[in-house]
């Protein structure tokens, strides 16, 4: 223009300084990066008028690694503990991890524009049950016991250039170990053996033992241990028997030193090669020192108990536990020895009873339903015929004294009964209006 324009640059509309102004209304922008990225605008201004053109920078930068992804560990935090995660990386990362479980692969880059990540596995695209995460820069295997031997990789593109991260997965396998032993069951002879403990690990640690149930079980073989000569020490044999068996007695058994080698036999020794590591033990001791006792018994008392039978009764006696000196202890201190009886049967003339019955009366009534005869019935003394109290006779059923009788329908409707009929039920009989009271059927 004329005048010549006087030109000032902006980016993003904030004025640059002049300094990297070049003549002929050129910027210089030297060792460009991500920073210099923006709109950048020049005015070129005189006394005539102004104009205003404007350029916009874009700096593009190729896929590059990173050494963390912020939202692999946002996913990671609400996954729970028991998923594992690892990033991927230009030389390949490595993780063990158990089988069944869940892992979160994370391909950590960065670049502009924002790159496009594929996965691949071992270099196909995926066919296993996966999710993508954090618009793809997170895989999210669900079951790593469905991935076999291979390698899982990202591919991150943009208009700069691509990037390759890779990552692997090793499974642990589940197996049986007897490393681990029992104690050694003896401390020296030649019996001592450690028998190995079967435990089901994975990755080193023990483990339920259901996961190792597909998985062939190892040969174990008892070891030997501790075989080496014992040192002196006393041997005894059983007590034997009690001299006594109440009142006080004693026992006995056989002390003596010996020492068991590692062949298994036993050597005798000297009393004082086991005393110097052991008091000796005792080899008499008193046994069964509670007193003696005995059941006794009263003599039998009277044989007039209840009646049982025919001249059949009970009778009585105290039996009690006592010491030898004669001085009552409870009964459970007898309670080893047997009981003598302290009832039992005997024969008595008072139980020489029966019950005795008259005949049954005329009946009360020729037809009809209300028609009774009755009897005497009595409990009488075999010998004397003498009547005595009815409990005498209650070991028999006791015969009922009366029954119904002439139950047939009457022709006229009428029945002899009352007084009338007493009257002329014969000597030794009662009549109804006599034996009806309080008994049926009155």
């Amino acid at each position: 223009g004329v005048p010549e324009a006087e030109v000032t640059w902006f980016k993003n509309k904030v004025k640059l300084s002049s300094g990297r102004h070049l003549r002929d209304g050129l910027l210089l922008i030297a060792n460009v990066s991500l920073s210099d990225q923006g709109l950048y605008s020049c005015k070129a201004a005189n006394l005539r008028g102004e104009i205003t053109e404007s350029s916009e920078l874009l700096v593009l930068e190729p896929p590059r690694s990173l050494p963390y992804l912020e939202d692999l560990m946002a996913v990671l935090s609400s996954a729970g503990t028991s998923t594992r995660s690892v990033l991927t990386s230009p030389s390949g990362t490595k993780m063990t991890i158990s089988p069944g479980s869940s892992a979160l692969i994370g391909c950590a880059v960065d670049g502009y524009p924002t790159p496009n990540i594929t996965w691949l596995y071992s270099g196909e695209p995926l066919s296993l049950q996966h999710r993508l995460l954090a618009a793809g820069r997170i895989l999210q295997i669900q079951n790593v016991s469905d991935a076999s031997d291979g390698e899982f990789s990202c591919l991150a593109q943009n208009e700069a250039g691509s990037l390759i991260q890779k990552a692997s997965l090793a499974i642990q396998e589940y197996w049986w170990s007897g490393d681990k032993l029992t104690a050694c069951s003896a401390s020296c002879g030649h019996k001592g053996v450690q028998l190995p403990q079967l435990r089901c690990l994975l990755d080193g640690d023990e483990v339920n033992i259901s996961h190792c149930k597909e998985k062939p079980k190892p040969t174990l073989q008892p070891i030997a241990c501790n075989r080496k000569d014992c040192p002196s020490r006393w041997m005894v044999t059983s007590w034997s028997l009690c001299t006594q068996s109440c009142g006080g007695g004693i026992q006995t058994r056989r002390v003596t030193c010996q020492r068991l080698t590692a062949t298994g036999s036993s050597v005798p020794m000297s009393n004082e090669a086991c005393a110097q590591v052991s008091k000796r033990p005792v080899d008499t001791q008193n046994c069964n020192r509670q007193p003696c006792v005995e059941w006794v018994a009263s003599s039998w008392g009277q044989c007039n108990g209840p009646c049982v039978g025919p001249r059949l009764a009970v009778q009585h006696r105290q039996v009690f536990c006592q010491t030898k000196d004669g001085t009552s202890v409870s009964s459970d201190q007898c309670s080893a020895l047997p009981r003598p009886l302290s009832t039992q049967n005997c024969w008595t003339d008072i139980c020489g009873v029966h019950w005795r019955v008259s005949l049954w009366t005329i009946c009360t009534a020729t037809c009809g339903s209300y028609g009774f005869q009755s009897r005497r019935v009595d409990c009488v003394h075999i010998r004397t015929n003498k009547p005595v109290l009815e409990h005498h006779c209650s070991w028999r059923p006791r015969p009922t004294n009366w029954q119904r009788c002439n139950i047939t329908p009457c022709e006229n409707g009428t029945l002899l009964g009352g007084r009338e009929a007493g009257a002329s039920l014969g000597n030794g009989a009662l009549g109804l209006a006599d034996r009806c009271p309080g008994e049926p059927p009155c």
